[in-house]
């Protein structure tokens, strides 16, 4: 197959990234005997939601903080990724020069990996500070529950995974770093061809 264009790669990464703001980054679903159809919390770079009030509910008795205040200030500040994302389709518009062109894709090569950081730190701040005070705070240890795959606290079993607004973030991500690692090769290229041209004395 061809290798896409630097202006296609830079559309690409640019249509993903702006994809990725309006889809769930992440979920969680819980269930137990009491709830057999079980609950469903989504979050995405802008919002939490599902059954985000049952949720708090529960995790008031063991002294798990309200899921809005987790990474609220994050939340609020999401609102830049949308220019980040657009930089890319910038680039493509103007034609930036293929050696610098990737550069319009840095903060979407961060953002996802800031997501994965953030929630991951956040998870373990939540899980390991428990109100003391709570009703049922001496029934459950201090633990940091599982970003992704099959988890527990208490009677709930939980699976979290990441969601396809994360996906196409991390496609984003891919396509960014393929452009960087193109100009590089490029420059390389550059370097030879002007070591090997002869002199004119």
């Amino acid at each position: 197959m061809r290798r896409l264009s630097t202006r296609r790669l830079l559309l690409a990464t640019g249509v993903c990234a702006l994809l990725s703001l309006v889809l769930p980054w992440w979920f969680l679903h819980m269930h137990s005997s009491q709830y057999p159809d079980g609950l469903s919390v989504t979050v995405s770079l802008f919002s939490v939601s599902g059954d985000v009030g049952e949720v708090d509910d529960l995790n008031h008795y063991i002294g798990f903080r309200p899921l809005a205040t987790i990474a609220a200030v994050e939340r609020k500040a999401a609102w830049l990724a949308i220019p980040a994302a657009l930089l890319p389709l910038l680039a493509a518009a103007f034609a930036w020069r293929r050696r610098w062109a990737w550069l319009s894709t840095v903060p979407v090569i961060v953002i996802p990996v800031f997501f994965v950081a953030d929630m991951g730190f956040w998870m373990w701040y939540a899980g390991n500070h428990l109100d003391p005070h709570a009703a049922l705070s001496s029934s459950v240890s201090p633990w940091t529950p599982n970003m992704l795959g099959p988890g527990g606290v208490g009677q709930f079993h939980t699976f979290g995974m990441f969601d396809w607004g994360f996906f196409l973030a991390a496609a984003a991500a891919a396509g960014g770093i393929a452009l960087a690692i193109r100009a590089s090769r490029s420059g390389e290229e550059s370097a030879i061809v002007a070591q090997t041209r002869p002199s004119v004395v």
